[in-house]
């Protein structure tokens, strides 16, 4: 999740490195990237081309949807702003990986028909569809009472061929609930667990062997699967993503410089 981190700076990125040189290198080792810049507010388009132009191809961006969408107008009459930031995302072309709207923890499962509603008139937006195909929604819930109110909610996101992001988040549960033909993965953890993310703290190996588990069962349906790791899963997002990808059987470029060593 993200890649403009400070502290990366000599454990990942090579010491001294330029800040404007860190996506570039960035897609040397990782074949996607979320992005939280988003999340505050539509990028303009000069902004969207220079991340289009740093990278191969074949890399994704998956953007987080403004939370004046998700969190301010919690999706009451935002479909006009949410045009417009696909608008803005679609100057990625084929980079452009799946859209994530996250919700905020009070946002709860008596919002269903708001959300229903919502993506409904997002799905008949024309910015929905691209060159490059129909854009990928993905939604993700942080409030428990989702969970209860899992044949509903699937249904719609179904009806839709939106994606329930599967959530490694504190009080919610390991699940992996198939609603479209792609997976959104995301290991967050606890916000704040650590002040420096310079190397793993934490040893989440039963963790992520669970996860696998569950990935390793997902209908043949699925085509794609999206995942992001966040620092505050264990202390260093890209040598978590590195042992997951190395766990899995995925290929898993070496992480140059050296990372640091692991406190287990």
């Amino acid at each position: 999740m993200g890649y403009g981190y400070a502290d990366w700076n000599g454990p990942f990125y090579p010491q001294g490195m330029p800040e404007r040189s860190y996506l570039g290198y960035y897609a040397t080792r990782f074949n996607a990237v979320e992005l939280d810049t988003t999340f505050y507010g539509a990028p303009r388009a000069e902004v969207v081309q220079r991340w289009a132009s740093a990278v191969p191809a074949e890399f994704r961006f998956c953007l987080k949807t403004p939370r004046r969408i998700t969190h301010e107008l919690r999706l009451v009459n935002a479909l006009e702003e949410m045009a417009g930031f696909l608008r803005a995302a679609a100057g990625l072309g084929e980079r452009l990986g799946a859209v994530l709207m996250q919700f905020p923890p009070s946002f709860a499962a008596e919002s269903l028909a708001a959300l229903e509603a919502f993506l409904a008139g997002v799905s008949a937006l024309p910015e929905m569809e691209t060159g490059s195909g129909r854009v990928r929604l993905a939604v993700e819930f942080r409030h428990a009472s989702w969970y209860t109110a899992t044949h509903a909610l699937a249904g719609v996101l179904r009806e839709q061929q939106v994606a329930w992001a599967a959530t490694e988040y504190p009080n919610l549960p390991r699940r992996i609930i198939p609603t479209a033909p792609f997976l959104y993965v995301r290991w967050i953890g606890q916000h704040g667990s650590f002040a420096h993310h310079t190397h793993e703290r934490l040893d989440r190996s039963q963790e992520l062997s669970a996860w696998l588990q569950l990935l390793q069962a997902i209908p043949e349906e699925v085509e794609q699967v999206f995942g992001f790791f966040n620092n505050d899963y264990a202390g260093f997002a890209p040598a978590t993503c590195q042992r997951f990808r190395l766990a899995a059987g995925l290929p898993a470029p070496p992480l140059e410089p050296p990372v640091q060593g692991c406190l287990f």
